[in-house]
């Protein structure tokens, strides 16, 4: 793809101005650090053309304090560029729950009810589906029902999903996968994550 020119045209009847403006669905797999990073500068990006951008997170705890959250809600609540909404389905990873609470798979399954209805309504420009590999993966939510509901989603609505084992029905829905992988990282070495990197 030199000089951001496409290697091929389709013949699909679409003018180049419709291909282009399309909706994408973006997928960032795989074991290496680094898939919700890659999801958060497309916001950015986003927030930068005044979308309005829904952040749904569907493991990470609502008591996790992650950088990328401050600093998109700080910008979205500037009125500078886009809104940004933020949401956390989780208390953490799977094997954490307390008594009393809703289990991480009906959280997962309430956050997923509410995407289906902003992508209805056309809430938002962009969706990012932060983990949501995982359920998915763990078969919380059935693989069809989310494949059925994107491809049929309104207007021009954009949506990144990021996690490992992400499935391969998803991979091949999708129009732009990156799979992150794994050369080195400290916590090989013993080394746990640190403020500033991790989050």
């Amino acid at each position: 793809m030199p000089k951001g020119q496409p290697s091929s045209v389709p013949d699909d009847g679409l003018t180049t101005r419709q291909r282009r403006n399309r909706p994408l669905l973006a997928v960032h797999t795989g074991p290496g650090k680094g898939k919700s990073t890659a999801a958060f500068g497309l916001a950015l990006r986003a927030w930068n053309q005044r979308w309005p951008i829904g952040v749904f997170q569907f493991v990470k705890s609502a008591k996790w304090k992650v950088g990328e959250e401050r600093a998109l809600r700080v910008l979205g609540a500037s009125g500078e560029g886009g809104t940004v909404a933020w949401h956390k389905m989780g208390e953490g990873w799977s094997w954490i729950q307390r008594d009393g609470e809703m289990s991480n798979e009906e959280k997962a399954r309430e956050g997923w009810e509410q995407v289906k209805r902003d992508l209805a309504a056309e809430t938002y420009r962009l969706y990012v589906l932060d983990e949501f590999a995982y359920p998915l993966h763990w078969g919380w939510i059935p693989v069809d029902e989310v494949l059925s509901v994107l491809e049929e989603r309104p207007g021009n609505q954009h949506v990144v999903v990021t996690g490992r084992n992400a499935p391969p029905e998803l991979v091949a829905a999708a129009d732009l996968v990156t799979e992150m992988t794994k050369v080195k990282h400290p916590m090989d070495t013993g080394q746990k994550g640190q403020r500033g990197i991790e989050w």
